[in-house]
């Protein structure tokens, strides 16, 4: 189905890579610079009305570049910061703390997303041991498989529960809480961790041979995880996989002289998957001026968009609202 068109939100955002929606509908969102921002939109309206009237503020400052978000109830929210680790921010104030800078004897070189449950336990991933933000494409190439999922429990250290994901990405609970679904860009999945039941501690993979590279995770109201692509399948890509390790490390070298970040794709495309891995909805835009979506949320009748690679958040209609069509 064919992705509605999207106006863009707060241009003075550089760089969002994930986006959240807390308890009231607002967006909440990190930029390149470190800053942390909430995008206030109005309740109803088309989305060219909310991309005029939707205002930005900024809540907070990492220190680092956030990446994955998660709001917290009271307004509090946890923050995966690439170059920091996990951190808690309170928007209320501006404070950081640093909850985990390392694992298992690991710096977070590269922390990534995070969820958490109910009970305070946290969720979060490592993208990669090998390579930290600014060479992300040398892991994908690589393909080494050195992502990891994480646990935090109220007043504990990080555990690991999973190790060799490929690209370990975003990462979200299940409504019922009985397990966590993450994304493994590298391998074009989604993998399930059960987290209750006989088949507790075990994953297994939900969703395979996706039709691009999944990268954040959120779960709406109605039960839905929405999983943006960063980009389409590249066959060239998976051919070099095919290839010795050594033949992939100099494929990586070769690509950062000549360019180290790959241009974006012109198709966008974003998906609603159910709980038991099947597609509610696959939405798709072949040349879209808004390109690279890493991230993609439900609040309301909206879907908000974000890029690590543009200006600003992109918001459309979900297909069906006809509030927000203008018709």
């Amino acid at each position: 189905m064919p992705l509605p068109a999207a106006r863009i939100v707060a241009p003075e955002i550089d760089g969002p890579e994930d986006v959240v929606a807390d308890a009231d509908g607002n967006v909440l969102t990190g930029a390149a610079d470190g800053t942390v921002w909430r995008v206030r939109l109005p309740e109803t309206g088309a989305a060219d009305q909310a991309a005029r009237s939707a205002r930005a503020e900024a809540v907070g400052h990492t220190g680092g570049r956030p990446l994955g978000l998660h709001p917290l109830p009271g307004g509090e929210l946890l923050v995966c910061d690439a170059y920091r680790g996990l951190l808690h921010l309170t928007p209320r104030d501006g404070t950081v703390r640093v909850l985990a800078d390392e694992a298992a004897g690991e710096p977070l070189r590269f922390c990534s997303n995070v969820t958490a449950a109910p009970d305070g336990t946290v969720y979060f991933t490592v993208s990669s041991l090998r390579y930290g933000l600014d060479e992300w494409p040398g892991d994908i190439l690589e393909h080494l498989g050195t992502g990891r999922l994480l646990r935090l429990r109220p007043g504990g250290t990080p555990e690991v529960l999973l190790s060799g994901l490929q690209f370990a990405n975003g990462v979200a609970l299940a409504p019922d809480g009985s397990f966590l679904l993450v994304a493994e860009t590298g391998a074009r999945r989604l993998r399930r961790y059960w987290l209750t039941g006989p088949r507790a501690g075990r994953p297994e993979t939900l969703a395979a041979d996706l039709p691009g590279y999944p990268d954040n995770i959120s779960l709406a109201d109605d039960g839905l995880f929405w999983v943006a692509l960063a980009g389409p399948r590249q066959p060239a890509l998976e051919l070099v996989h095919t290839l010795p390790h050594p033949l992939r490390r100099a494929a990586w070298r070769a690509m950062r002289r000549v360019r180290p970040i790959p241009p974006p794709h012109p198709t966008v495309r974003v998906l609603g998957i159910r709980p038991d891995g099947q597609p509610a909805w696959d939405l798709r835009a072949a040349r879209s001026p808004y390109r690279m979506v890493t991230a993609v949320c439900r609040t309301g009748s909206r879907l908000v968009l974000a890029s690590v690679a543009q200006r600003g958040v992109a918001v459309c209609a979900l297909p069906g609202a006809e509030s927000l069509t203008g018709h």
